[in-house]
């Protein structure tokens, strides 16, 4: 899984980055201190996974993992060019789902690149140079299929008139997620890499002081409100917090975060949302040499899963046995879960459940 905070200058991006990867990457206060993408591997923390090892006691414990992508400040014009907005606008290409971190706080010694703090401002203008490159990808995808229309072909004719829908959609200044596909023009949608119809999260950066009270913040008011309409997530955080966290051993976090009255840190938080947002869970395979969290998208059957670890898995496929994390837990080890009858034998046609201990039998 792939992540790219995206955001205007200064907004707190690149602190962000930095507290939740730990990668130092630069972040000064003057716009495109990040030219080129910071990227930073994280594991992704889970508990069942500190569990399962503590059952288990392998020799190895392996955790899926996420790669942030700290993309530069965009700015007005950046469809056009502006700001090195060509480049930076091909790193969001390439990202499964954007983070976009808006700025909810003031503070006079970090500058603004429009002058003054207007969270839908800033949102408007960076949806709107999303937007604007979309349009041009789109109308190229038209000329193209409009030369290919003049065959008369039935095909090229459909998608035409569909490409001419989303044109539509993306020129009232909507982005391309909000737009409702039906399952047989999904293959051409899904063809255009639209900037727009990434799944996207909006990460409210608040100061440290609002942590405490975040109903007298008055821009983060008017952001969950915009998200709202858009049928968006809001997260909200505070960059300098959790790079506070990032220097501090587990208990000594543990006791900072109970201080602020917060669970889980931000990165935990983020990796969360980002889960739910793409439609992901886990599965973990458990023994003596290795206990390892997979990363699949909800709705996947067994066989696929398997091909996850490899393709000879997939191939090969037999059946699973698979028991739940909670039922593992409870029963004390996997003999115990057997005997009380709660490891099942699985098919090809059993769709993987979140927490599923599994090992897989196959045969090549």
């Amino acid at each position: 899984m792939k992540l790219g905070i995206i955001g205007l200058p200064n907004v707190g991006k690149s602190t962000l980055f930095n507290a939740i990867t730990k990668a130092g990457a630069e972040s000064a206060n003057y716009p495109f201190c990040t030219i080129e993408p910071n990227v930073g591997i994280v594991s992704v923390p889970d508990e069942r996974l500190e569990r399962l090892a503590e059952m288990y006691n392998p020799k190895k414990v392996t955790h899926t993992t996420i790669e942030f992508v700290d993309i530069a400040g965009l700015v007005r014009g950046a469809s056009k060019g502006e700001g090195l907005g060509n480049k930076f606008l091909s790193h969001i290409r390439e990202v499964d789902a954007i983070i976009h971190v808006v700025r909810c706080f003031d503070d006079p010694n970090v500058t603004h690149v429009d002058g003054s703090i207007d969270p839908i401002r800033d949102i408007e203008t960076i949806n709107l140079e999303l937007i604007f490159a979309d349009i041009e990808m789109v109308e190229k995808r038209i000329e193209k299929v409009k030369k290919l229309a003049k065959s008369g072909e039935k095909k090229y004719l459909e998608e035409l008139e569909f490409l001419n829908g989303v044109l539509r959609h993306l020129e009232s200044n909507q982005p391309a997620r909000s737009m409702s596909i039906d399952p047989e023009w999904k293959k051409y949608f899904e063809g255009l890499f639209l900037l727009t119809s990434k799944p996207l999260l909006y990460c409210a950066n608040i100061s440290e002081k609002d942590l405490s009270d975040t109903a007298g913040n008055r821009y983060l008011k008017e952001l969950e409100a915009y998200a709202e309409r858009e049928h968006a997530e809001v997260m909200v955080i505070c960059a300098k917090i959790e790079e506070e966290i990032v220097q501090l051993d587990d208990d000594e976090k543990e006791l900072f975060l109970s201080e602020l009255g917060i669970n889980e840190s931000g990165l935990e938080r983020l990796i969360k949302k980002s889960y739910k947002l793409l439609g992901l869970i886990s599965f973990f395979t458990a023994g003596e040499k290795e206990v390892r969290a997979w990363t699949i998208v909800n709705g996947t059957k067994a066989p696929q899963a398997a091909g996850k670890i490899h393709s000879d898995f997939e191939r090969g496929f037999i059946r699973a046995e698979v028991v739940s994390y909670d039922d593992l837990i409870k029963a004390g080890s996997y003999n115990a879960a057997k005997e009380h009858g709660l490891v099942r034998s699985e098919g090809k046609d059993y769709v993987m459940k979140d927490g599923d201990v599994t090992l897989f039998r196959f045969n090549v």
